[in-house]
């Protein structure tokens, strides 16, 4: 009967201590997080993923609606033809980034811990 209990316990501290790894592995970025945008090459500016917020980005010649929320930051509209750069989705990760190439923009996390990623290509 020990047996077996010790076995159980090891199998129960084996479960938390992944669902531990997990959590660290695929948390949003936390406080230090930063959504960084590029537009044609050129840092333009810098928003905490700590401070839910919306941000128009762009001029005249088009624009893309920035959206920071709960740790993760995402382009909720824009007005380029494929809106690719609404499919991506939300990033919250270091290196993750959101693409827009009719306008030349580039949104990458930076800090906030680890990407998961071993490494990068390219």
């Amino acid at each position: 009967m020990k047996k077996k209990r010790l076995g159980d316990l090891v199998l129960a501290g084996s479960i938390l201590l992944a669902a531990g790894v997990l959590f660290l592995l695929f948390r949003p970025g936390g406080q230090g997080a930063w959504a960084v945008v590029t537009i044609d090459g050129e840092e333009t500016a810098r928003y905490s993923l700590s401070e839910d917020r919306t941000v128009r980005l762009g001029d005249g010649d088009g624009y893309n609606i920035l959206q920071i929320s709960g740790g993760a930051a995402a382009v909720a509209e824009a007005d380029c033809g494929d809106h690719t750069c609404v499919r991506t989705g939300a990033v919250s990760r270091e290196g993750e980034r959101i693409v827009c190439l009719p306008h030349k923009l580039i949104i990458h996390i930076e800090g906030g811990g680890a990407s998961g990623f071993d490494a990068s290509a390219g």
